[in-house]
């Protein structure tokens, strides 16, 4: 468990510690699915599984944190996250390999300045985005909203999928 110390009107800090419950609290959910249920589908139409989720949110990372508050090169396929599979082991490494990158990515964080790397053009007239402190609140809710998918995902998954 990865745990921030907060000084007092620490922005930064003070996401960054609901960042970490939210990645730890879903790396807890997959080990409790283990190998044989991290892949299971749900049953939903369209609906993802447990992998799935949580190697999306390591995009989510990756866009927001290196792409848009870094301005660094990636290589996101945000389908493939969709699409893809593995063991709780590979998550466990994605997701600190993410997080670790995720908090280099804001070595120069600035709350109240503009993103330093490119929106994308439907998230232009977002007024919650215009500011850096803007980018790091929304990657929290992205998680926060996944980690809801997430636990109930394995509660469906756990009680044997729908019919």
């Amino acid at each position: 468990m990865t745990e921030t110390t907060l000084a007092e009107g620490d922005l930064l800090a003070a996401v960054l510690v609901h960042v970490d419950r939210a990645l730890d609290g879903m790396l807890t959910t997959v080990r409790r699915l283990g190998d044989e249920r991290v892949n299971a589908p749900t049953g939903l139409p369209a609906g993802n599984t447990a992998f799935q989720l949580v190697r999306h949110c390591c995009g989510v990372l990756e866009f927001w944190g290196g792409r848009v508050l870094a301005d660094r090169p990636i290589e996101r396929d945000r389908v493939a996250e969709f699409e893809s599979a593995g063991t709780v082991a590979e998550l466990v490494e994605l997701v600190g390999v993410h997080r670790d990158r995720f908090r280099a990515d804001l070595a120069d964080f600035d709350g109240p300045a503009q993103p330093v790397g490119p929106l994308r053009e439907r998230d232009l007239d977002r007024d919650e985005l215009r500011t850096q402190a803007g980018i790091l609140l929304h990657v929290y809710e992205e998680l926060a909203r996944h980690r809801g998918h997430l636990d109930l995902t394995a509660d469906i998954v756990t009680a044997g999928g729908l019919s």
